[in-house]
């Protein structure tokens, strides 16, 4: 792919809105009511402290464990031709992700409150792990960009499927079949698989960022289109804060954008804490999760986290290897047929599902805004609200596009909280500025290699 890069400018650059590019600055703009209207933005990142494994950490993320059965690629776990034939492997998975076995952590619960303060005007969401709804988020004000375990249905006739019915199932491990007389289709979860379409729901919300008086991105590598191009739809003047362990996408090369880098659950203490509302955060969320969990993701080591989500894998890939009644000499065959089977198997998944979403994206916006965030566009000045900037750029998410595409890790971090490198176009993007120094609260702070991704 093409590289889009994007700088970021020096951290004196002075802002427009802003007071200065600091969560101070941040938090002032709320307090003196005007962020009214505030989008958020959110990826694994988010998910962590709940003790979420992620999908592509090298030797350790799912998929790595996962390439010693014989599919023909970790990923087929989630690909909708494959569920056809064998749903049992992803229904193993699914009893460990389903909704009830982690809880929220308090960036969660960070949007539900300001969701109670009426003052998110949109959530969208890369997860699918509902914890959003859990922390009390209203549904209404969620857009799952790749859908979730919140509802599920036949993948034939869409007949939906009752929920205590799907759990009874999930937990014994058993695919269901639809219940209409017959269709003995099978069900599946309301996810985004490799060879499906984004929701609707999706594109139909695509305008909502250039709505915004304030976007803060938190926990994502934006590196899944047409999910990435989100912030961008922001208007140039609207401030975007970014929670993150490091810089992403275009975030800080505009003048209102303010940086912190590090884990999301301190960055959002922060903003509580320069917002005053650090204690009715902290009594929210516990009054969520219970005090015990609380104080156990407050003080859950990084060597604590590792082993717990390395036992998990371990299970997950036991329980996978029994479904598939996998013999010890077709092991070394998968491993070695495995980057060029996923590689060709995600080519597949890309140009078919790209296709299918740029359509969508046409027939689903059309009067909402004059651009998708699946479609190619140009930023210019607004003249209304619905019309979306696109800062004199070319952006490209279709088939054959072109993205930003520079990394610092040849891995791409990807929490089971999230769908990631199915449907949408999938790049790894940095910025070519100054990463290492970033603005938060106001100073200067060199980076070095002290925030990397937690894996």
């Amino acid at each position: 792919m093409g590289q889009e890069t994007s700088h970021v400018l020096p951290p004196d650059t002075p802002p427009q809105t802003l007071s200065e590019r600091s969560i101070r600055a941040v938090a002032e703009l709320i307090k003196d009511g005007r962020a009214k209207r505030i989008v958020v933005m959110t990826g694994a990142g988010i998910s962590t402290a709940a003790g979420i494994p992620d999908f592509r950490s090298p030797k350790t993320g799912l998929y790595n464990n996962l390439a010693r059965l014989n599919l023909p690629h970790p990923e087929a776990v989630f690909d909708i031709d494959f569920f056809k034939k064998n749903p049992a492997p992803f229904y193993v998975l699914a009893k460990e992700l389903y909704p009830g076995n982690f809880h929220p952590t308090i960036s969660h619960a960070f949007i539900a409150l300001l969701a109670k303060r009426k003052l998110l005007r949109m959530l969208f969401t890369q997860n699918i792990d509902c914890l959003e709804r859990t922390a009390g988020v209203p549904p209404e004000l969620i857009v799952e960009a790749h859908g979730s375990f919140a509802t599920q249905r036949c993948i034939e006739c869409k007949t939906e499927f009752p929920d205590k019915e799907m759990r009874e199932h999930v937990e014994r491990g058993d695919p269901p079949s639809c219940i209409k007389p017959g269709c003995d289709g099978l069900v599946k979860p309301d996810i985004v698989f490799f060879g499906e379409q984004l929701p609707k729901d999706f594109y139909d919300a695509a305008a909502v960022p250039a709505m915004a008086d304030l976007v803060i991105v938190l926990g994502t590598s934006l590196t899944v289109h047409p999910f990435a191009g989100l912030p961008r739809m922001a208007m140039e003047r609207t401030p975007r804060l970014l929670l993150n362990m490091e810089q992403v996408g275009d975030l800080g090369s505009r003048a209102d954008d303010v940086l912190c880098l590090g884990e999301c659950d301190k960055g959002v203490r922060s903003l509580a804490d320069e917002l005053g509302w650090r204690d009715e955060l902290e009594a929210m969320w516990t009054g969520i999760v219970g005090g015990q969990e609380a104080q156990r993701q407050r003080d859950r080591p990084e060597k604590e986290e590792k082993h717990i989500e390395y036992e998990l894998l371990d299970e997950l890939v036991r329980g996978v290897e029994e479904k598939l009644e996998l013999s010890e000499g077709s092991t070394d065959d998968a491993d070695a047929n495995l980057g060029e089977q996923a590689q060709e198997g995600a080519v597949r998944s890309q140009s078919t599902s790209e296709a299918t979403a740029a359509d969508a994206a046409e027939g689903d916006t059309g009067a909402r805004a004059e651009k998708s965030v699946g479609s190619e566009s140009t930023r210019g000045d607004h003249d209304e609200v619905g019309e979306v900037a696109v800062s004199g750029k070319t952006i490209k998410n279709h088939q054959g596009a072109e993205e930003t595409a520079s990394t610092k890790d040849e891995s791409t971090e990807v929490n089971l909280g999230v769908m990631a490198g199915h449907s949408p176009v999938q790049t790894t993007s940095t910025s070519t500025g100054s990463v290492g120094e970033v603005n938060v609260d106001g100073k200067t702070q060199d980076q070095g290699n002290e925030n990397k991704p937690v894996l």
